[in-house]
């Protein structure tokens, strides 16, 4: 053999098992599209299926006022409405804008849960089972402090199978077991 041939065939395998690597590693995608909250609602809802599953916010907040460094509902130029609202309920957030919601922060509750391709995932949900489910995430499981919370144990999920977005998804788990999920954009 050659050595230009040996260097090649080295560098396939080594390609090969980095890719293999890889995808063993990631963690896995929490596909919106699966999410039902409290088993009906998606991620993006109207102003009305709002209404209609929890009759009314608990309180509003301005974002302008609030500056969080990014808006589910921004224009492709950045710009953002000034009416556009963060509404509350039950301890979870929903980002307004005109008629349209989307689930950004989300509490776990024995009344508020996900059901999420087959999976009924609540505030009694453990680790053990999101590691039967998702072992890499769980695998890559961190902790971090957060305000008002303390140390809570986080694990991440993609948001899609080629990685094109640059946010995840943030499951929170506080004493072994599911508290909330927050979808996280870099500012």
């Amino acid at each position: 053999m050659t050595f230009k041939y040996c260097t090649v065939l080295v560098f396939s395998l080594f390609h090969l098992s980095m890719s293999r690597a890889q995808e063993v590693m990631l963690p896995e995608v929490l596909d919106a599209d699966k999410i039902l909250f409290d088993g009906k609602l998606h991620r993006f809802l109207s102003v009305q299926e709002f209404g209609a599953h929890f009759q009314q916010a608990d309180s509003t907040r301005l974002m302008m006022e609030l500056e969080p460094c990014s808006y589910v509902f921004e224009y492709p130029d950045g710009s953002k409405d000034a009416d556009d609202e963060y509404w509350y309920k039950d301890g979870s957030r929903f980002e307004r804008s005109k008629e349209k919601l989307a689930v950004d922060e989300f509490r776990f509750t024995k009344d508020h849960f996900i059901h999420y391709d087959g999976l009924r995932l609540d505030s009694s949900t453990t680790l053990a089972e999101l590691r039967k489910h998702f072992p890499n995430a769980v695998e890559a499981m961190g902790e971090i402090e957060v305000y008002g919370e303390g140390k809570l144990q986080l694990i991440i999920f993609r948001e899609d199978d080629e990685n094109l977005s640059d946010g995840h998804i943030r499951l929170f788990l506080k004493d072994g077991k599911l508290s909330f999920i927050h979808w996280w954009f870099p500012c």
